[in-house]
């Protein structure tokens, strides 16, 4: 009998639904797009509602595409938008408020005041995390605060958190299970990575309480099961994972040393370190790889907040494009100007984590059009994720000969060869693009038995295609330097800004 996995992948803008086969072929897939709510400068939420309706809606569509029932999917793994906020009622599964989404800044007075009072040390040493408003724990606190009476329910026991995947775990098995992964746990500031539990003193600091918290499992797990009122009968939820950490999965990147790099709404370019959680000096996050039979996989992770968000803020902010398609064809009539797009639309990532600069384009002459602006803002992507692996470099690592990249921005051809040129190291794309969904199919197969190890799943990456460096070391430090140049003017660490 065929054997089909599902991936259910929340992500930023869309909610998507993929059936694979066991030889990770992507077979059937269904995609819809929910909301961006844009309250005061640098808040970004979402309706929590409508991203359970969209999950419901592809995975229910994906099924008539398949012509399925659910009896045929073995088993369900979820993969969704780290750091983002969820506050619920345990009673109804209402949430209190919008989710919070880990792009958001507005905790960022809070996370500088933790700072000033000597904490991030701390807090780096327990999480590998930085105090950010990127991740969840003042979000939380922000929720218990802002709502009436939310911080007394949560004392009591009658609220509770979660990032999306908690979420929808919760809604998908009618509330009978209150579960997340080690991979998400480890992107909310209140997770030892090393002691693999949530941590009291991290609990205290951010003032949440322990009773809003799931329960940790491995990314592949028991979670539960589908209610059957869904989907005509139940299917075993057997893999949760965080997108950037389902992507290294779906990419094969098992050996230390190994690095991929993700290409979606922002930009995650993670470099497994196998079972040593590494330090850094230079402003990465050291975070939980993957959790398989209790024992950890740690990886460094450096993360840019807007990459494919600058094409759909050229296409859905400033009409520039109609659609995301034809950037390629545009970057390839750009003149070779010294146009940089710099999209810190809610502050700059790593290495920068500056929550306070804003964007800019610089460098417009009188000649300057759609193609260069367009050209400039694909540029941004390849010249942030050089940013990451510099700082990687000044870290210790090694670097890879060749960066395994995916997500949606990787299918333009232009874009990719100048990230391989101004890396100055091969870049390799895999047949299937979309590895994140893979990633977590893959981790479902592991719980199920489809694959004997994660030395079966290697054997299923194939690549469709390397692009190899084709520009000259000097022309590569003239631009990557007028990137470094257009940082600085919107930086807001400049004295006198």
């Amino acid at each position: 009998m065929t054997q089909y996995l599902m991936a259910i992948d929340q992500g930023t803008t869309s909610t998507r639904a993929i059936i694979f086969n066991t030889k990770g072929v992507p077979l059937w897939q269904s995609q819809q797009e929910f909301s961006q709510i844009y309250p005061n400068d640098g808040w970004v939420e979402h309706n929590p509602q409508e991203i359970w309706e969209s999950t419901l809606e592809v995975c229910r569509q994906v099924l008539k595409k398949g012509h399925l029932e659910a009896s045929d999917v073995a088993g369900i793994g979820i993969t969704n938008q780290r750091e983002t906020t969820i506050v619920w009622e345990r009673e109804s599964g209402q949430p209190i408020y919008n989710a919070i989404v880990w792009q958001d800044r507005r905790t960022a007075k809070q996370c500088e005041l933790l700072k000033r009072q000597g904490h991030e040390d701390r807090v780096a040493e327990k999480t590998g995390l930085l105090l950010d408003p990127y991740f969840s724990a003042t979000k939380t606190a922000w929720i218990l605060d802002h709502v009436e009476g939310a911080r007394e329910r949560a004392e009591r026991g009658e609220l509770m958190f979660g990032t999306v995947d908690s979420f929808l775990l919760w809604r998908l098995t009618g509330g009978r299970s209150h579960k997340t992964d080690a991979t998400n746990a480890s992107r909310t500031l209140m997770f030892d990575i090393h002691r693999q539990q949530w941590d009291p003193e991290l609990l205290e600091l951010f003032q949440v309480p322990a009773a809003m918290l799931p329960e940790v499992e491995d990314c592949s797990a028991d979670f539960g099961a589908t209610d059957k009122a869904l989907f005509g009968s139940e299917i075993p939820i057997v893999a949760i994972a965080g997108d950037q950490q389902a992507a290294l999965v779906g990419q094969a990147c098992f050996q230390p040393g190994m690095a991929k790099s993700t290409y979606g709404t922002g930009c995650f370019l993670i470099l497994n370190t196998g079972d040593k959680a590494v330090r850094s000096n230079n402003r990465l996050l050291t975070t939980v790889g993957y959790r398989l039979n209790g024992k950890v996989s740690y990886a460094v992770e450096g993360s840019i907040f807007v990459a494919g968000a600058a094409v759909q803020w050229l296409r859905d902010g400033i009409r520039l494009i109609p659609h995301a398609s034809v950037t390629e064809a545009l970057a390839k009539e750009a003149r070779d100007s010294s146009v940089y797009l710099v999209p810190a639309f809610t502050g700059l990532g790593a290495p920068y984590w500056d929550p306070n600069a804003r964007g800019a384009i610089m460098g417009l002459t009188r000649d300057s059009g759609i193609p260069e602006i367009v050209a400039a803002g694909l540029q941004s992507v390849c010249y942030q994720t050089r940013d990451l692996m510099l700082a990687m470099q000044a870290d210790g690592a090694q670097k890879p000969e060749t960066l395994r990249v995916d997500g949606g921005m990787v299918v333009n051809n232009w874009l990719v060869q100048f990230l391989a040129d101004m890396l100055d190291a091969r870049v390799e794309r895999p047949e299937v693009t979309e590895t994140t969904a893979l990633g977590v199919a893959y981790l479902a197969g592991l719980q199920l038995g489809i694959y004997d190890s994660l030395e079966s799943i290697s054997k299923l990456w194939y690549g469709d295609r390397s692009f190899e460096v084709n520009m000259d070391a000097e022309r590569r430090e003239s631009l990557y330097k007028g990137w470094l140049d257009a940082v600085a003017r919107v930086s807001s660490e400049i004295p006198g800004k």
